[in-house]
Protein backbone atom coordinates (compact mmCIF):
# COMPACT_ATOMS: atom_id res chain seq x y z
CA UNK A 1 0.00 0.00 0.00
CA UNK A 2 1.37 3.41 -0.92
CA UNK A 3 1.87 6.19 1.61
CA UNK A 4 -1.11 8.18 0.32
CA UNK A 5 -3.54 5.34 1.01
CA UNK A 6 -1.96 4.69 4.40
CA UNK A 7 -2.41 8.32 5.43
CA UNK A 8 -6.03 8.32 4.27
CA UNK A 9 -6.76 5.13 6.23
CA UNK A 10 -5.03 6.54 9.31
CA UNK A 11 -7.06 9.73 8.98
CA UNK A 12 -10.31 7.77 8.70
CA UNK A 13 -9.55 5.69 11.80
CA UNK A 14 -8.54 8.78 13.72
CA UNK A 15 -11.68 10.66 12.68
CA UNK A 16 -13.98 7.80 13.68
CA UNK A 17 -12.19 7.40 17.02
CA UNK A 18 -12.48 11.12 17.83
CA UNK A 19 -16.17 11.12 16.89
CA UNK A 20 -16.88 8.19 19.22
CA UNK A 21 -14.92 9.76 22.07
CA UNK A 22 -16.78 13.05 21.74
CA UNK A 23 -20.24 11.47 21.48
CA UNK A 24 -19.84 8.74 24.10
CA UNK A 25 -17.77 10.58 26.71
CA UNK A 26 -19.82 11.32 29.87
CA UNK A 27 -20.61 14.97 30.34
CA UNK A 28 -20.13 16.01 26.70
CA UNK A 29 -23.20 15.17 24.61
CA UNK A 30 -24.99 13.11 27.21
CA UNK A 31 -25.04 9.89 25.19
CA UNK A 32 -24.38 6.85 27.41
CA UNK A 33 -24.65 3.17 26.63
CA UNK A 34 -26.37 1.28 29.41
CA UNK A 35 -27.69 4.41 31.04
CA UNK A 36 -31.19 5.16 32.18
CA UNK A 37 -32.39 6.32 28.78
CA UNK A 38 -33.17 3.62 26.22
CA UNK A 39 -32.84 6.23 23.45
CA UNK A 40 -29.33 7.13 24.57
CA UNK A 41 -28.30 3.47 24.63
CA UNK A 42 -29.77 2.85 21.17
CA UNK A 43 -28.03 5.94 19.79
CA UNK A 44 -24.72 4.89 21.27
CA UNK A 45 -24.97 1.33 19.93
CA UNK A 46 -26.01 2.64 16.51
CA UNK A 47 -23.00 4.95 16.46
CA UNK A 48 -20.65 2.05 17.27
CA UNK A 49 -22.17 -0.18 14.59
CA UNK A 50 -22.03 2.56 11.96
CA UNK A 51 -18.44 3.37 12.97
CA UNK A 52 -17.48 -0.27 12.57
CA UNK A 53 -19.08 -0.44 9.11
CA UNK A 54 -17.38 2.77 8.02
CA UNK A 55 -13.99 1.49 9.17
CA UNK A 56 -14.48 -1.88 7.46
CA UNK A 57 -15.49 -0.27 4.17
CA UNK A 58 -12.71 2.29 4.43
CA UNK A 59 -10.14 -0.42 5.14
CA UNK A 60 -11.33 -2.37 2.11
CA UNK A 61 -11.23 0.71 -0.12
CA UNK A 62 -7.76 1.78 0.95
CA UNK A 63 -6.17 -1.66 1.28
CA UNK A 64 -7.74 -3.89 -1.37
CA UNK A 65 -9.85 -1.89 -3.81
CA UNK A 66 -7.75 -1.04 -6.90
CA UNK A 67 -7.48 2.67 -7.67
CA UNK A 68 -9.42 4.07 -10.60
CA UNK A 69 -7.02 4.22 -13.52
CA UNK A 70 -6.51 7.66 -15.01
CA UNK A 71 -6.79 7.63 -18.83
CA UNK A 72 -3.33 7.87 -20.39
CA UNK A 73 -4.31 10.98 -22.35
CA UNK A 74 -5.11 12.78 -19.07
CA UNK A 75 -1.78 11.98 -17.40
CA UNK A 76 0.35 15.09 -17.01
CA UNK A 77 2.39 15.06 -13.79
CA UNK A 78 5.11 12.80 -12.44
CA UNK A 79 2.73 11.63 -9.72
CA UNK A 80 0.18 10.70 -12.40
CA UNK A 81 2.74 8.52 -14.15
CA UNK A 82 3.69 6.78 -10.91
CA UNK A 83 0.05 6.11 -10.07
CA UNK A 84 -0.63 4.82 -13.59
CA UNK A 85 2.23 2.29 -13.38
CA UNK A 86 1.29 0.96 -9.94
CA UNK A 87 -1.52 -1.41 -11.08
CA UNK A 88 0.93 -3.32 -13.30
CA UNK A 89 3.56 -3.92 -10.60
CA UNK A 90 2.29 -7.43 -9.83
CA UNK A 91 1.45 -8.54 -13.36
CA UNK A 92 3.22 -11.68 -14.51
CA UNK A 93 6.41 -10.97 -16.48
CA UNK A 94 6.08 -7.23 -15.80
CA UNK A 95 7.22 -6.98 -12.18
CA UNK A 96 10.86 -6.22 -12.96
CA UNK A 97 9.98 -3.84 -15.78
CA UNK A 98 7.53 -1.88 -13.64
CA UNK A 99 10.02 -1.72 -10.77
CA UNK A 100 12.59 -0.32 -13.20
CA UNK A 101 10.12 2.19 -14.65
CA UNK A 102 9.25 3.49 -11.18
CA UNK A 103 12.93 3.66 -10.29
CA UNK A 104 13.61 5.62 -13.48
CA UNK A 105 10.91 8.13 -12.55
CA UNK A 106 12.61 8.68 -9.22
CA UNK A 107 16.05 9.02 -10.80
CA UNK A 108 14.98 11.46 -13.52
CA UNK A 109 13.56 13.76 -10.86
CA UNK A 110 16.76 13.64 -8.78
CA UNK A 111 18.99 14.21 -11.81
CA UNK A 112 16.90 17.15 -12.99
CA UNK A 113 17.12 18.75 -9.55
CA UNK A 114 20.87 18.16 -9.41
CA UNK A 115 21.36 19.69 -12.86
CA UNK A 116 19.23 22.70 -11.99
CA UNK A 117 21.24 23.29 -8.83
CA UNK A 118 24.59 23.03 -10.63
CA UNK A 119 23.41 25.34 -13.40
CA UNK A 120 22.24 27.96 -10.90
CA UNK A 121 25.69 27.86 -9.30
CA UNK A 122 27.63 28.13 -12.56
CA UNK A 123 25.46 30.49 -14.59
CA UNK A 124 23.07 33.36 -14.27
CA UNK A 125 19.59 32.50 -15.54
CA UNK A 126 19.79 35.34 -18.07
CA UNK A 127 22.92 33.92 -19.72
CA UNK A 128 22.65 32.17 -23.07
CA UNK A 129 24.59 29.20 -21.71
CA UNK A 130 22.07 28.69 -18.92
CA UNK A 131 19.15 28.93 -21.34
CA UNK A 132 20.79 26.42 -23.68
CA UNK A 133 21.32 23.89 -20.91
CA UNK A 134 17.84 24.45 -19.52
CA UNK A 135 16.27 23.97 -22.96
CA UNK A 136 18.17 20.74 -23.55
CA UNK A 137 17.23 19.35 -20.13
CA UNK A 138 13.61 20.21 -20.84
CA UNK A 139 13.64 18.40 -24.19
CA UNK A 140 15.38 15.32 -22.76
CA UNK A 141 12.91 15.17 -19.90
CA UNK A 142 10.10 15.43 -22.42
CA UNK A 143 11.50 12.44 -24.34
CA UNK A 144 11.78 10.49 -21.10
CA UNK A 145 8.11 11.01 -20.22
CA UNK A 146 7.06 10.26 -23.78
CA UNK A 147 8.70 6.86 -23.36
CA UNK A 148 6.83 6.25 -20.10
CA UNK A 149 3.63 7.29 -21.86
CA UNK A 150 4.48 4.83 -24.61
CA UNK A 151 4.72 2.05 -22.02
CA UNK A 152 1.35 2.99 -20.56
CA UNK A 153 -0.27 3.14 -24.00
CA UNK A 154 0.92 -0.38 -24.73
CA UNK A 155 -0.20 -1.69 -21.34
CA UNK A 156 -3.61 -0.02 -21.58
CA UNK A 157 -4.53 -2.15 -24.59
CA UNK A 158 -2.68 -5.23 -23.42
CA UNK A 159 -4.16 -7.71 -20.95
CA UNK A 160 -0.97 -9.04 -19.39
CA UNK A 161 -2.67 -11.66 -17.26
CA UNK A 162 -4.69 -12.94 -20.21
CA UNK A 163 -1.81 -13.32 -22.62
CA UNK A 164 0.47 -14.68 -19.93
CA UNK A 165 -1.66 -17.84 -19.83
CA UNK A 166 -0.44 -18.70 -23.30
CA UNK A 167 3.18 -18.71 -22.21
CA UNK A 168 2.69 -21.57 -19.76
CA UNK A 169 3.46 -25.21 -20.41
CA UNK A 170 -0.18 -26.30 -20.55
CA UNK A 171 -1.95 -25.42 -23.79
CA UNK A 172 -5.48 -24.00 -23.36
CA UNK A 173 -8.14 -26.50 -24.38
CA UNK A 174 -9.78 -26.08 -27.79
CA UNK A 175 -7.08 -23.86 -29.29
CA UNK A 176 -4.83 -24.87 -32.15
CA UNK A 177 -1.06 -24.82 -31.85
CA UNK A 178 -0.93 -22.09 -34.48
CA UNK A 179 -3.31 -19.79 -32.58
CA UNK A 180 -1.49 -20.35 -29.30
CA UNK A 181 1.83 -19.58 -30.99
CA UNK A 182 0.47 -16.38 -32.55
CA UNK A 183 -0.87 -15.20 -29.20
CA UNK A 184 2.42 -16.05 -27.51
CA UNK A 185 4.35 -14.09 -30.14
CA UNK A 186 2.03 -11.11 -29.70
CA UNK A 187 2.54 -11.29 -25.93
CA UNK A 188 6.31 -11.26 -26.39
CA UNK A 189 6.05 -8.37 -28.85
CA UNK A 190 4.22 -6.25 -26.30
CA UNK A 191 6.87 -7.06 -23.71
CA UNK A 192 9.60 -6.10 -26.18
CA UNK A 193 8.00 -2.67 -26.64
CA UNK A 194 8.04 -2.12 -22.88
CA UNK A 195 11.69 -3.13 -22.53
CA UNK A 196 12.57 -0.98 -25.55
CA UNK A 197 11.12 2.13 -23.93
CA UNK A 198 12.95 1.30 -20.70
CA UNK A 199 16.27 0.92 -22.51
CA UNK A 200 15.71 4.28 -24.19
CA UNK A 201 15.12 5.91 -20.82
CA UNK A 202 18.26 4.32 -19.38
CA UNK A 203 20.17 5.94 -22.23
CA UNK A 204 18.59 9.28 -21.38
CA UNK A 205 19.51 8.92 -17.71
CA UNK A 206 23.09 8.03 -18.65
CA UNK A 207 23.38 11.09 -20.87
CA UNK A 208 22.12 13.30 -18.05
CA UNK A 209 24.81 11.83 -15.78
CA UNK A 210 27.43 12.65 -18.41
CA UNK A 211 25.99 16.13 -18.81
CA UNK A 212 26.18 16.74 -15.06
CA UNK A 213 29.83 15.65 -15.04
CA UNK A 214 30.73 17.81 -18.04
CA UNK A 215 29.07 20.87 -16.53
CA UNK A 216 31.00 20.39 -13.30
CA UNK A 217 34.28 20.18 -15.30
CA UNK A 218 33.47 23.10 -17.62
CA UNK A 219 36.17 25.74 -17.34
CA UNK A 220 34.34 28.40 -19.31
CA UNK A 221 30.85 29.84 -19.29
CA UNK A 222 31.07 30.90 -22.90
CA UNK A 223 28.06 29.87 -24.96
CA UNK A 224 30.27 28.59 -27.79
CA UNK A 225 32.09 26.24 -25.41
CA UNK A 226 28.75 24.87 -24.27
CA UNK A 227 27.81 24.11 -27.87
CA UNK A 228 31.01 22.09 -28.32
CA UNK A 229 30.54 19.84 -25.28
CA UNK A 230 30.48 16.22 -26.42
CA UNK A 231 27.51 15.28 -24.27
CA UNK A 232 25.52 18.27 -25.51
CA UNK A 233 26.16 17.11 -29.07
CA UNK A 234 25.01 13.59 -28.19
CA UNK A 235 21.84 14.89 -26.59
CA UNK A 236 21.11 17.18 -29.54
CA UNK A 237 21.42 14.20 -31.88
CA UNK A 238 19.11 12.14 -29.66
CA UNK A 239 16.48 14.88 -29.64
CA UNK A 240 16.66 15.40 -33.41
CA UNK A 241 16.46 11.66 -34.10
CA UNK A 242 13.43 11.25 -31.89
CA UNK A 243 11.63 14.12 -33.61
CA UNK A 244 11.99 12.27 -36.91
CA UNK A 245 9.66 9.56 -35.65
CA UNK A 246 5.96 9.95 -35.20
CA UNK A 247 5.34 9.07 -31.55
CA UNK A 248 1.59 9.35 -31.49
CA UNK A 249 1.91 9.26 -27.70
CA UNK A 250 0.93 12.84 -26.89
CA UNK A 251 3.22 15.30 -25.17
CA UNK A 252 2.19 15.13 -21.54
CA UNK A 253 5.09 14.89 -19.14
CA UNK A 254 5.95 16.03 -15.65
CA UNK A 255 8.09 19.14 -15.58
Amino acid sequence: MDNGRFLKLFGLIGGVAILNIVVLSPGLLGVEIGGESVLETASGVTLLVVSLLVMLYGSYSFLFKPPVALPVKNISTREDYIAALQPYRHAKDLKNDMALALDQLERIDKKKNALTEVLSQRFDQTELSYKKFDSVIYEVEKLFYLNIRGILNKLSVFNASGYANFTGQQQPAGLSNKLVQEKTNLYKEYLSYVTGYLRANEEILLKLDKLLLEISLLNSTDYRDVEEMSCMKEIDILIKQTKLYKHGEGDGYGR
